[in-house]
């Protein structure tokens, strides 16, 4: 299982509000079957990230661009694969 990243940025605001309850209950319901590690908006309201756990790029692609948000057209989403770095064992 690895990490993997959705960048999530707003293109249709009015959009995106009709449809942001169904996006945080997609969101949920994966985060309750162990596919999302952690989720959030960004501050400055562009849109937000969450973070998958999958087992290969293709899994998370279809988490990501299955989510409500992005179906509807309201945002968009790009998907990349996620290094956590280890600092008690890194050597730089």
């Amino acid at each position: 299982m690895a990490f993997y990243v959705a960048w999530l940025t707003i293109v249709d605001p009015e959009l995106n509000q009709k449809t942001r309850s169904r996006h945080l209950s997609y969101l949920q319901s994966l985060y309750q079957q162990g596919k999302v590690a952690w989720a959030g908006p960004f501050t400055d309201k562009s849109g937000g990230m969450v973070v998958y756990k999958a087992d290969n790029d293709d899994e998370a692609t279809e988490l990501a661009y299955h989510d409500p948000a992005v179906t509807s057209g309201a945002r968009s989403v790009v998907v990349k694969t996620w290094t956590l770095l280890d600092f008690d064992t890194l050597k730089i």
